[in-house]
């Protein structure tokens, strides 16, 4: 029955893709009277089901991203488009359709591809050019998926070299390859030896569409780049009549090989540069490809290799794909000669893609998933795990149990994988990802201690689960029944119905460690049921790998790094029909850096598409980016080995900056309590007014001297855990521009509208309550647990905007993200920022308070009993340039603040 409904969308599919959107009655016809001929078995139900999945396709929109052009840019595509025969592309698109992808979505990505190769160097052009770009997307969001239609075009315009450099480890680069296999080569490349026993050809993907011309792949789903097996077919790099792909590790040994054998089998040796235009991609670009030069040989000897590579090539176009460009584009200041001339900076061009608007991302799941007060949508929080798995542990440490929260996760998935099942999902995929060491021991641990309690669970089920309720007698089942209740009670189906699917549905389920060590991820053998998976690993599973069907993820890492984090988000990505039982477990800290850098990620899309209206060149996107507070992170990375003072861009031009951590000495809270009150006095008896009428978040102050923020600055005590409030950059920033740009300011007290309210500061102010990381406390500094480490409420950043630039704000906004004007848009505080004529000071009184469930904590009497102080900044776009700023943060410091290396990350790509 599945296959005929399979047939079925896919025709209706492909007849609908050149067609105007039909009405629903048009849609429903149309099904009817296809299915009538080739599916008559369906039944109306199934007809009715089609169509509902066809009208949500139709809704899904995708934008087409943002270009910044360096200024010599010379477009070549469209003139050449009449000689193109669009022969790889057309087999792709096919395939895409036929993989179910939304034809919004596939025609955005014909027109996104297209620019990119419009920005690639013109193949036919017989001169010599070297191109260097970066396309910038969003973690799991379906960069393999676009870099392949690239492949597919750049082969169609004249391409005849393809390398994909795709990330560290092997289970990336096969999987990887795998990928390029189904959408570009069209065959399985690691059953070469079974067709040469004739086994057929081993067509997959495109091929099934047209397999007239196979391009020849000089690697396979089996084994990385090896210049001996390369090396037995004899033909030159140069008389190949079809295109050469090559998928290799990120490795210097393997590069090396490859860089010896392109020499050996070009036509004319090493004297000269090879003459047929070369197209590298570099998945994961911000991974490894850096040149940092601070204590990291391997990361040195990798980007060497890959401009030796470059250099190869008489016509050669490096693109680096990646979601956390930061540390691409941070160059040292001092090295700006070297930067343009050699390394890999993106000089001619930087693109953006938008994801789609059904894309399962950061902003939806730690931005608008996040509510003010309520509980999480897809969110759960890990409280339980020190004292049997704490996030700071050593390479030895012992697990004999679980904490309660990863059985809980671990039903949850079980439950899950049953759900799926009964709304016709047993051929999909389904995982789990545990992700809580950095130690590949400790992981090993993990993965027995989980296996146990699934063996334990199965049996259970084996026996009680088709007793009716009188199997909620059993414990297990009970526990499973428990868990349902939380978390899926009200989805369907019903329970019955789930209970009596369990055994069917979790009897193959297994736990599978992925690292160094070990990498038993396999989805290729599996029968006509999708595999049901809990993969537990480290940094293998934090970089371009891609966890099919991932449900359920259990999260326990203390990285603070954006890109690190942001690459550790496996559950990114796309999760039709089952996105409402997708459930994260982390905590309270991780989901505030998660809400922190899923602002950081927007804001740097935004500024893409400002740059590119502005005819800005990527030198400029390079000096905003780097100015960006996010970017400071990896900046210490990137020199922490030298251990010196860091110099850095960091401006606040359009940004907010924020006291997400506070020092609790008590010399500190007096000082910081009374530099508060005196500020209130002098704002009140200043030539500031108050407006009529107060603002949602407290009371508004207008036209406040900056003197008097100055003197507060001046005054104030950070904690030096709190790098970006550091006052001496900000002050320094501000006073630059007092007498033209920020003479005068707006001045929010923040508070809440109901409450007992507080006269600490000479007035009738109610506290916000905030909760605090109880861990930090010993180390007498509080880190506040709001959304994305905020203090402030959503929307506070509106105060003092014009209602009417306010409103013009956020009709851009809607625009800007393809949104109805009647839908419903939690509208990010920083659409208001270009808006304000002057800068916003807002001032906080917080009482501190445990996070729930955590009231009796052996840290809570740390917390103080008066509320603190804390402040804010939201300030408008200034026409000046960022200055260097000097920072301190030395090795032993910067661990302490943002975690260590992950183990694989130091070891796997030397020794794997």
């Amino acid at each position: 029955m599945s296959g005929a409904f399979e047939q079925l969308r896919n025709v209706v599919e492909s007849a609908l893709f050149d067609q105007p959107r039909r009405t629903e009655e048009e849609l429903r016809t149309m099904i009817r009277d296809l299915g009538k001929v080739i599916a008559p078995s369906l039944s109306v139900e199934d007809m009715e089901r089609l169509a509902r999945e066809i009208e949500v396709k139709q809704g899904i929109k995708a934008g087409l991203g943002a270009v910044v052009d360096s200024e010599d840019f010379e477009p070549w595509l469209d003139d050449a488009k009449s000689s193109i025969e669009p022969f790889y592309w057309n087999r792709y698109r096919k395939l895409l359709l036929h993989n179910g992808l939304p034809k919004e979505v596939v025609l955005a990505t014909d027109k996104v591809t297209d620019k990119i190769l419009g920005r690639l160097g013109n193949p036919n052009k017989h001169v010599q050019w070297d191109r260097r770009g970066m396309v910038v997307g969003h973690v799991q969001s379906g960069k393999t998926a676009n870099y392949a239609g690239v492949i597919c075009k750049a082969a169609d315009a004249g391409y005849r070299l393809i390398i994909v450099i795709a990330g560290i480890h092997n289970n990336l680069r096969n999987q990887t390859q795998a990928r390029i296999d189904e959408g570009f080569i069209g065959r399985d490349t690691g059953k070469l030896l079974e067709r040469k026993k004739g086994n057929g050809r081993n067509v997959i993907g495109v091929g099934k569409f047209d397999p007239s011309r196979t391009p020849v792949s000089l690697t396979n789903t089996l084994k990385d780049f090896n210049k001996e097996t390369a090396s037995t077919n004899t033909s030159e790099i140069d008389s190949y009549k079809v295109p050469v792909v090559l998928v290799i590790k990120k490795n210097h040994r393997t590069l090396a090989n490859l860089l010896d054998w392109l020499r050996d089998n070009s036509s004319r040796g090493d004297r000269e540069m090879i003459d047929q235009p070369m197209l590298l991609i570099d998945d994961e670009a911000d991974n490894a490809s850096i040149n940092t030069k601070y204590n990291k040989k391997l990361i040195t000897t990798i980007n060497s290799q890959i401009r030796d590579l470059l250099s190869m090539f008489h016509r050669s176009c490096y693109v680096g794909y990646t979601a956390t460009p930061f540390a691409n584009i941070f160059i040292d200041p001092d090295q700006d000669d070297e930067m343009y001339n050699e390394d890999l900076f993106p000089r001619d061009f930087i693109i953006g893609l938008d994801a789609p608007s059904n894309y399962f991302g950061p902003t939806k799941i730690f931005v608008d998933g996040l509510p003010e007060e309520g509980t999480p949508t897809w969110l759960r929080y890990i409280s339980d795990n020190e004292d049997i798995l704490p996030i700071k542990h050593k390479i030895d440490h012992q697990l004999d149990v679980l904490p309660d929260s990863l059985i809980h996760a671990l039903r949850t998935f079980l439950l899950a994988r049953s759900i799926r099942n009964l709304r016709g999902q047993r051929a999909s995929h389904c995982s789990m990802l545990v992700n809580a060491s950095r130690f590949t021991d400790v992981q090993g641990r993990i993965r027995n201690c989980l296996h146990e309690t699934l063996e334990r669970i199965q049996n259970a089920v084996r026996v009680n689960a088709s007793r009716g309720e009188a199997a909620l007698g059993n414990p297990e089942i009970a526990a499973l029944y428990s868990a349902w209740e939380l978390e899926y009670a009200e989805s369907e189906p019903s329970w019955p119905a789930i209970q009596d699917e369990l055994f069917d549905a979790i009897a193959s389920a297994k736990i599978v460690e992925v690292n160094s060590k070990s990498n038993d991820l396999d989805y290729t053998n599996s029968g006509e049921r999708g595999q049901t998976v809990v993969a537990v690993g480290g940094f293998s599973l934090s970089r371009g790998l891609t966890l099919e069907g991932l449900t359920i993820t259990w999260f326990l890492r203390n990285s603070m790094m954006y890109d690190t984090l942001m690459q550790m988000g496996r559950w990114f990505g796309y999760r039709d029909k089952y996105e409402d039982l997708c459930r994260i477990w982390m905590s309270a800290e991780a989901i505030d850096w998660y809400a922190f850098i899923a602002n950081a990620a927007d804001e740097l899309h935004d500024e893409l598409k400002t740059m590119e209206k502005a005819k800005a060149t990527p030198t400029m996107f390079g000096l905003a980016v780097r100015s960006h507070p996010a970017s400071l992170l990896v900046t210490a990375k990137n020199k922490i080995g030298s251990g010196k003072k860091i110099t850095a861009l960091v401006g606040l031009s359009n940004k907010f900056v924020e006291t997400a951590k506070i020092s609790i000495r008590a010399t500190d809270l007096k000082a910081n309590l009374e530099v508060a009150r005196a500020f209130v006095s002098r704002v009140q008896e200043s030539q500031a007014y108050r407006e009529p009428t107060a603002s949602p978040w407290g009371d508004l102050w207008r036209n406040v001297p900056v003197e008097l923020i100055d003197q507060f600055l001046a005054g104030w005590r950070n904690a030096e855990q709190s790098v970006t409030t550091d006052t001496g950059p900000v002050r320094a920033y501000i006073r630059a521009r007092a007498h033209d740009e920020l003479p005068t300011w707006d001045v929010l007290l923040a508070g809440k509208k109901t409450g007992d309210a507080d006269p600490v500061l000479g007035g009738p102010i109610i506290p916000v309550s905030r909760s605090v990381d109880l861990r930090d406390l010993k180390d007498e500094f509080m880190t506040f647990s709001g959304k994305g480490m905020r203090l402030a409420s959503r929307g506070i950043e509106k105060a003092g905007v014009a209602p009417e630039k306010a409103e013009q704000a956020e009709t851009e906004y809607r625009k800007s993200k393809n949104k109805e004007p009647n839908e419903n848009v939690n509208f990010p505080d920083n659409i208001y920022r270009v808006s304000r004529d002057r800068g916003l000071f807002i001032l906080h009184l917080v009482k501190a308070k445990a996070p729930t469930g955590k009231e009796n904590d052996k840290n809570v009497d740390l917390i103080p009993s008066q509320p603190v102080i804390g402040w804010g900044i939201s300030l408008p776009v200034s026409a000046r340039p960022a200055e260097r700023v000097e920072y301190v943060v030395n090795t032993v410091r910067y661990k302490e603040l943002f975690g260590e290396a992950d183990e694989d990350e130091d070891q796997e790509a030397e020794y794997e």
